[in-house]
């Protein structure tokens, strides 16, 4: 590939729409740069828009394009590494992957606010709120659903890792960081997640740097 593949991020630590994309790289077998900008600071902002027009992370860049959220370059990044797989083959399967990743990408509010991303905290929750619990509910219905009708080939929602994983990776992080109730599909699902590779090299450097 000719030109630079850089990706621009938040903290490690928190930035949950910056892990998504990393993961989707990291599975597509990309080398790239990084750029980290640190979140929660006076000057976050300012240092954002020197990279980004819209202000906010992440934002990948390739050359003369910039592409400026979450799931939009984890499709780029599918039509870069066509034979990374990141979509299923099968086009139902596909369909019901890019359905539950529009559905994690603007949803589940409740369990953000409450349950935001920290890869270094362990904050067991005493009561869940009823929306929070609401939102593991549908979560773990999902990800039942996939598992049971697409995840054959392996442990992921699909079988193999892709794009669904990479959206849904941070809210494994957040069944873990908050000691949520989960069945056994979601247990075993979160721990594939939890125990990929990209991901705990994430994690490692979040948490040496916090």
């Amino acid at each position: 590939m000719a030109d630079t593949l850089t990706l621009v991020i938040g903290t490690r630590r928190f930035s949950s729409w910056s892990l998504r994309p990393y993961l989707a790289l990291k599975a597509a077998g990309a080398v790239f740069d990084t750029v980290e900008i640190a979140l929660r600071q006076p000057d976050t902002k300012a240092e954002i828009l020197k990279w980004s027009p819209s202000g906010k992370v992440p934002l990948l860049i390739h050359g003369g394009t910039k592409v400026w959220d979450s799931l939009a370059i984890c499709e780029y990044v599918a039509e870069l590494f066509p034979a990374a797989g990141l979509w299923p083959a099968d086009p139902a399967a596909r369909a019901v992957a890019r359905a539950v990743s529009a559905e994690m990408h603007a949803g589940f509010m409740a369990l953000r606010n409450g349950c935001p991303m920290d890869l270094c905290a362990a904050a067991p929750m005493a009561d869940i709120p009823a929306d929070v619990a609401a939102d593991t509910a549908r979560i773990q219905a999902l990800w039942a659903d996939c598992r049971g009708r697409f995840g054959a080939d392996g442990p992921f929602l699909f079988g193999r890792f892709g794009i669904a994983d990479s959206m849904w990776a941070p809210v494994a992080t957040r069944f873990a960081t908050y000691a949520l109730p989960r069945d056994a599909v979601s247990q075993a699902y979160c721990d594939a997640v939890l125990a990929l590779p990209a991901l705990r090299e994430w994690r490692d450097a979040a948490c040496r740097t916090s």
